[in-house]
């Protein structure tokens, strides 16, 4: 027996929390009876579950790993017009739904999925996912700025866990966080001091971005699907 918005998530009905919404609201039924509680468990094999009326089956997971390009935003569509992350895939995976966001400007990994369950542990700010960014800056990073970075820099919303920070040239870094606040890199160089040029996300777990050209995209390997979930085996 699990709990069915877990089960709800892990068919594509949406995120856990979506579910958990939607559970609330009365649009989804367990053997014909309209289920309300969250905290009510099924049986993923025997029992007939409906979201708005429509029987909802099992469906097969997928999980893309796409290189964003800048200027585009991380959403399913724009009411404003703008060109999304969806304007990239075809039809085939348009059912998908981006795994947290990457800012208008900013690019790289960024990974899609219909499984709700994963979507849902990776996007939890207690699971701590790390993810790697290379910076772009406008001039040169000193010690001091090296060492406030890897101390915690002090932002309007609070200080930022410690960063693992390293650089490549004079102007360029490489930063780990695991903390997924609105724009943060760019707040922290901003807080330095230090303009951003350009932001590509490279990493977020196990995930590498590797030689994957901008805007192209690759279904993930088996092992990559292995060990991304291998990070939540007890959760």
């Amino acid at each position: 027996m699990e709990r069915l918005q877990k089960v709800l998530a892990r068919r594509g009905v949406g995120s856990r929390r979506k579910c958990e919404e939607y559970i609330t609201a009365g649009r989804v039924e367990v053997n014909g009876r309209i289920v309300r509680e969250l905290g009510s468990r099924v049986d993923p094999h025997r029992d007939e579950i409906r979201f708005d009326g429509q029987l909802i089956a099992a469906v097969a997971m997928i999980y893309l790993l796409f290189n964003k390009p800048p200027f585009c935003i991380t959403t399913r569509e724009d009411p404003g017009g703008r060109p999304t992350v969806m304007d990239y895939l075809p039809s085939s995976y348009q059912d998908l739904h981006p795994v947290g966001r990457l800012d208008w400007d900013t690019e790289g990994l960024l990974l899609l999925t219909n499984d709700g369950e994963l979507t849902y542990k990776l996007t939890h700010p207690r699971h701590q996912v790390d993810k790697t960014y290379r910076i772009w800056t406008d001039k040169r990073v000193g010690k001091e700025e090296m060492e406030k970075l890897r101390r915690g820099i002090k932002l309007e919303d609070g200080w930022t866990a410690p960063a693992v920070v390293k650089k490549i040239s004079p102007g360029l870094l490489e930063i780990s966080i695991h903390e997924g606040r609105n724009r943060q890199v760019r707040r922290m160089m901003s807080a330095l001091k230090l303009a951003v040029n350009r932001l590509q996300r490279i990493r977020m777990g196990n995930l590498e971005l590797g030689d994957l050209p901008a805007g192209e995209f690759r279904e993930l390997s088996s092992q990559e699907k292995e060990q991304l979930k291998a990070l939540f085996c007890s959760s």
